[in-house]
Parts: structure tokens; sequence; C-alpha cells
């Protein structure tokens, strides 16, 4: 089974809810009440997504988080690689190579290749508008 970590569950979960928020700052205080989900968990999201520009922060008084780019032009494929990192289905995919101890012996290696890429673009072409069901 293919299975997402949480962590990118709650960030769709974070993001969707900033689309609401129309640009304003938020703080993850306030996002972990909107969203019923713990404070800690929360911060440590933002600062994932803002590490991935997914979101931008402001210091301060009137501080806060903030999406850096529309809901359109967020897609799927850059929130997962954000918290999970590369998107590969199978070590046979793995970009740096040397994961799998059979990779030698194995007469699949490489062969898995297409349908990751197949994931990746599909993934790419699921924006997170979509997703929530926004429209432009």
């Amino acid at each position: 089974m293919l299975k997402l970590s949480k962590m990118t569950d709650y960030a769709v979960v974070i993001l969707a809810e900033m689309v609401t928020m129309k640009g304003e700052r938020v703080n993850a205080s306030d996002l972990a009440e909107m969203t019923q989900l713990p404070e800690p968990t929360v911060s440590k999201v933002l600062k994932t997504l803002a590490r991935h520009d997914l979101v931008a922060s402001v210091r301060g008084a009137n501080g806060g988080y903030f999406l850096q780019k529309h809901a359109d032009d967020i897609n799927m494929a850059s929130v997962i690689t954000a918290l999970d990192g590369p998107i590969q289905l199978t070590a046979c995919v793995d970009v740096k190579g040397g994961s799998c101890e059979r990779a030698s012996h194995c007469n699949i290696k490489g062969k898995w290749n297409p349908v990751n890429a197949a994931m990746q673009n599909a993934l790419q072409n699921v924006s997170l508008a979509e997703m929530i069901g926004v429209n432009s």
C-alpha cells in the first residue's frame, strides 16, 4: 500500500486552512485551533513548509505565516516532497543509488522509473486549489 505520512496529510489540512485566510497572516496557535491539530505539530509543519518556500513567515507582534504562492501554484508533489522527501516508489528509483542490496542481481532494476515518473507527473498536475475545491 502506498501511503503518505501523517505530517504530509496535516500539511495539506494546514495549507487548505491558510487558503481560506486569503493572504492574511496567521500564527501556529490559531492554525492549531482552526485545524484541531496539536500546536507543536502545526509549528513543525509550518517551519518545514517555510523551508520549502510554500509559506512565508513574518516575525513580530503582527507576524505570522502566509501562503507564499497562490493555491493554484502549489502542487501536491511539492507538498509531499517538502514533508516526506523525494517521491520514489521503491529503492530502485532512489536518485542517490545504492539503496538496494539486490541491485546487481535484479532484473527489475530501473523498470520502476516510468511508473515513478508517472506518479510524480500526476502529483505535479494536482494543485492545492483542486484538492480543496477552490475556483481560481
